[in-house]
Order: C-alpha cells, then sequence, then structure tokens
C-alpha cells in the first residue's frame, strides 16, 4: 500500500470544487430527475439527504467534545425546490466555513476507529461531497471522474475507515486477498478478507512467504476504483482477475 499524504488545506480545496459543482448539477436536472446511481432516489431527495448530512456535521464537529451526539433526525417536511436549492447551498458554503476554522486536531466524535478529532470530518465531507457531486452529475448525463488523487484517498477512506468501522455492504463470509490497482495514481492496495476481518497490508512491509498472493486484482482509474467500491459502479465495469466476489465483499454503498 502506498502512502497517500492529504492536508486540511487538500480536502477544504476538494470541497471548494465540488460542492459548486454538486449544486449545479442538482439545479440543472430539477427536483424529480432520477439518481441512478442511488436506485429509488431523485434530484430532490440527493439534495435533501446531502443538505442534511452537513447540517449535522457542522453542529456536531464544533461540539468541542468527542462523546456520541444525538442521531441526525430527518425533517418530516421538506421545503419547496427553491428552497431546498437555498439550503443546499448555505449548508454547502457554511461547511466550508466551519470545517476551515477548526484545527485537524480539535475534538470532534466521530464514528470510525479513529481519533477522535476534526480533522476526520475534514476528509470525510471531501468525499462526501465529490462522491455525491458524480450521482448529481450523472443524473444530469455529464458525470466527470472524481480528481485522481482525491479519488486514491477515498479508495484508502474506504479501507482504512469504513471497512474497519464495519460499514460493510459485500458478503462477509470470504477469505483471500484483494489486489486493487490505480492506473492513473501510481498507488494500490492489497487488503486481507477472513470472513469478517479485514485487514489492509502494507506492502513495504509484506515478505514473499507471507500469503498476499492476490486472489482477485482488479485495476482502473482511482475515481472509478472509489466509485466501485462506494456501489457506484460495478466490478464487472473495471479491468477484473480472479474471483469477483472478493472485490463486492469491499462494497461500502
Amino acid at each position: 500500500m502506498n502512502r497517500l499524504h492529504a492536508t486540511k488545506d487538500f480536502w477544504l480545496a476538494a470541497l471548494r470544487a465540488d460542492g459548486p459543482a454538486l449544486w449545479d448539477a442538482v439545479a440543472e436536472t430539477g427536483p424529480d430527475a432520477q439518481v441512478a446511481a442511488c436506485p429509488g432516489w431523485t434530484t430532490a431527495d440527493l439534495a435533501h439527504h446531502t443538505t442534511e448530512v452537513l447540517r449535522w456535521v457542522r453542529a456536531t464537529v464544533a461540539r468541542g467534545v468527542t462523546d456520541r451526539p444525538p442521531a441526525r433526525q430527518e425533517p418530516e417536511i421538506y421545503p419547496e425546490w427553491p428552497e431546498t436549492l437555498d439550503q443546499l447551498r448555505r449548508e454547502l458554503t457554511g461547511t466550508i466555513e466551519t470545517l476551515e476554522a477548526l484545527d485537524p486536531d480539535f475534538p470532534a466524535w466521530n464514528w470510525a476507529p479513529q481519533p477522535k478529532r476534526a480533522g476526520f470530518w475534514h476528509r470525510r465531507m471531501a468525499h462526501e461531497v465529490s462522491v455525491h457531486r458524480w450521482d448529481a452529475e450523472s443524473a444530469a448525463g455529464r458525470a466527470t471522474p472524481i480528481e485522481t488523487k482525491l479519488a486514491a484517498d477515498g479508495v484508502s477512506e474506504v479501507l482504512d475507515t469504513w471497512l474497519p468501522a464495519g460499514r460493510r455492504k459485500g458478503p462477509s463470509d470470504l477469505h483471500g486477498v484483494v489486489h486493487l490497482v490505480a492506473t492513473d495514481a501510481a498507488h494500490e492496495w492489497f487488503v486481507r478478507l477472513r470472513g469478517p476481518g479485514i485487514a489492509l497490508l502494507d506492502t513495504g512491509t509484506i515478505l514473499d512467504s507471507d500469503d498476499h498472493h492476490a486472489r482477485a486484482k482488479t485495476t482502473g482509474t482511482a475515481s472509478d476504483l472509489q466509485l466501485a467500491l462506494m456501489g457506484r459502479k460495478r466490478p464487472d465495469q473495471l479491468a477484473l482477475t480472479g474471483d469477483p466476489r472478493l472485490v463486492q465483499a469491499l462494497r461500502t454503498g
């Protein structure tokens, strides 16, 4: 596994780029367009979800404590479309302002086996918005890939954060090693599956005698790899050798 080095400034720059692009795509399609990447959702559903997540994160991260906050509650009634767009714009802007004001080491709860610091949310919100930007652009018929370094970090986030937190939607009874290769980012990852157990392997310390030989290998752009792990693309849409079920076992969406 190659080490990725991303920073608060990098993630905020991604938010500043993807936030307006998300809003533009949502506004372009209108409230009733189907979001194929999120079955059953319309563009309005996507806008409401994103707005509520951003609002909840802003309130959670600013508390300065690490205890679990109240669960996020969805409103019983959502506003009309013009107000929906206004709310989404305000929350995108407000989230950037809130996160920009916080040091990455500021105490903040999160749901993963990670340090309880605000830096978790700098990273998480960059990926939340970038993937939903792709969702919205897909609904508009003009999806563009996630930026390469951001997507490579998104693959790492799935493997070092989502899966260890138990947020896994693929099968959990498989054994083997999956090799992921990002063709445009000079990054690769080895993941060992042992039933419900998952270990992200460091290729810099693996020995030839270790049982690390891939039983499944999938190759693609960093964006396509992240989107596949997040359930937006099928594994067979990438170059795949070996048992496709092992790749499916890494899905979090």
